[in-house]
């Protein structure tokens, strides 16, 4: 089990909400607590954990307290998708421990990742059916071009225009592929930004959380909503 650095739950009561924070290589949990500050102030009734990737980053010499969910040791577009293959099981075990730890659905679950983190739970959600209801990717790319659309799960992406470690393309490639396949997603690409969990990134993010309406929700309402009858106009049947 991956442990987690920062376990915040509500002051009273059982949290409504699930959010599961991903780091990304070559940090530890720690690093997504400005991310988590900003979720907890947002959601006080929510649950919100950093947790670590469960293996040493071995890109250096000596010991570290850093970690990686896969290694970028002569990482190249051929190799990645068996290693990001390799690490799922893993990584979707953990946000299923932590959905039964919380007695949280998959709908009230987002995982929200930066960097290797965000590719974990793009990826998760692509090969997990009903994961999480959401995803905040941040400064992060699919493994592979996704082949369908995680059903009933809104990818939200945020990339910096500056970033040079994961260009912006691949998070624009990602957005139209989605789009294309009929999910939801929203992308956020700002100027000025390099890989990093920037503050206006963050900020999109709240934004997009507070404000986006995803199709599952658009369709229980028109499911609920009364039909009713009325007369048609003259105009309508061409008079």
């Amino acid at each position: 089990m991956h442990t987690s650095a920062l376990a915040h739950l509500p002051e009273q009561g059982p949290p409504d909400l699930l959010y599961l924070l991903f780091h990304g290589v070559g940090a530890t949990a720690e690093s997504m607590l400005p991310l988590a500050q900003r979720l907890i102030r947002e959601y006080p009734q929510a649950a919100v954990l950093c947790i670590n990737a469960p293996d040493r980053f071995d890109a250096v010499i000596g010991e570290t307290d850093a970690k990686q969910w896969f290694s970028i040791r002569r990482i190249d577009e051929d190799n990645r998708p068996g290693r990001v293959a390799d690490a799922l099981p893993a990584f979707i075990a953990t946000v299923r421990a932590m959905q039964q730890r919380f007695e949280m659905s998959w709908e009230c679950t987002a995982l929200a990742g930066f960097s290797q983190g965000a590719v974990m739970a793009l990826e998760a959600v692509q090969a997990e059916p009903m994961l999480a209801g959401r995803v905040l990717a941040f400064s992060g790319r699919h493994a592979t071009a996704p082949a369908h659309g995680p059903a009933d799960t809104t990818v939200h992406l945020f990339h910096g225009i500056a970033d040079t470690v994961i260009p912006a393309a691949a998070a624009i490639d990602s957005a139209q592929t989605l789009v294309e396949l009929g999910a939801d997603v929203t992308a956020d690409v700002l100027p000025g930004i390099a890989h990093e969990l920037h503050p206006l990134l963050m900020d999109k993010a709240i934004e997009q959380l507070r404000t986006f309406l995803p199709k599952k929700v658009w369709r229980a309402a028109m499911s609920e909503a009364p039909v009713l009858p009325r007369a048609a106009s003259s105009d309508e049947l061409g008079g």
